[in-house]
């Protein structure tokens, strides 16, 4: 669309935890959090209810954690702790700009955030607040990829943005390979079957059982969520059929 209003009305934006640490390989950088707050301030001012699901891969990975011997449960316990922290970040640099926001946590912890209730997500939606889900899904084995697919149906988005540092999905790294080759369209089979790195196959599945359509663009390009919230076919779009 190029009228300036939104495709979508109701939006799921994933982004991964590293988004948060800028130049940087660990940590929030401010000014990356920032200059993400005015870009999800920009999209509100479209007229649509945006909905953030964020990763925690900037503070701490359970994954990586169980790898080097520690109990899976309890590094993914930590994991989605480092996500709440990303959350809080981006909560407060948000409403320093005005942006009216709410952050509900799948893990209880009343001080600092609300807990997550579906019909109250919800409301917060309708009444114009972003709402920021921390905590992943509440339980271990899960990623975030798969919290954003639950929580897309639990609150009926439209759509999930997964918000990444490259152009969308290619069939190599492009960061180690010249030659990888960008994907315009993918269906959820395509995805599964080639095991693409688009989200996990828990997120995929999900997605596809319920016809949720998926769109991977490069979030470091400044305007880009916008962009793909107009419509604009940049990225790449995982979805049952064709745009």
């Amino acid at each position: 669309m190029d009228n300036g209003l939104p495709k979508y009305r109701r939006i799921i934006l994933k982004v991964t935890g590293e988004v948060f640490a800028g130049p940087h390989k660990f940590g929030i950088d401010g000014k990356t959090v920032k200059a993400f707050a005015q870009e999800i301030k920009e999209v509100k001012e479209m007229g649509c209810e945006l909905a953030l699901v964020i990763g925690g891969g900037n503070i701490f990975r359970g994954a990586v954690a169980s790898d080097i011997g520690m109990d899976r449960a309890s590094a993914d316990t930590m994991g989605m702790l480092a996500t709440v922290i990303n959350s809080l970040a981006l909560q407060d640099a948000l409403e320093k700009l005005g942006v009216s926001t709410r952050v509900l946590s799948a893990i209880e912890m009343r001080q600092v955030a609300e807990p997550y209730i579906r019909r109250r997500a919800t409301r917060h939606l309708e009444k114009g607040r972003v709402v920021i889900f921390a905590g992943g899904t509440g339980n271990p084995y899960f990623t975030t990829d798969t919290t954003a697919s639950l929580r897309a149906m639990e609150v009926g988005a439209e759509v999930i943005l997964k918000a990444t540092k490259v152009e969308g999905v290619f069939d190599a790294d492009p960061f180690k390979h010249e030659g990888a080759h960008k994907f315009e369209e993918l269906t959820y089979i395509e995805v599964l079957n080639r095991e693409l790195k688009v989200m996990d196959s828990t997120a995929i599945s999900l997605c596809m059982d319920n016809q949720l359509p998926i769109i991977v663009f490069n979030i470091m390009e400044k305007g880009n969520i916008k962009r793909v919230v107009s419509g604009e076919p940049i990225g790449t779009l995982v979805s049952g059929g064709k745009r």
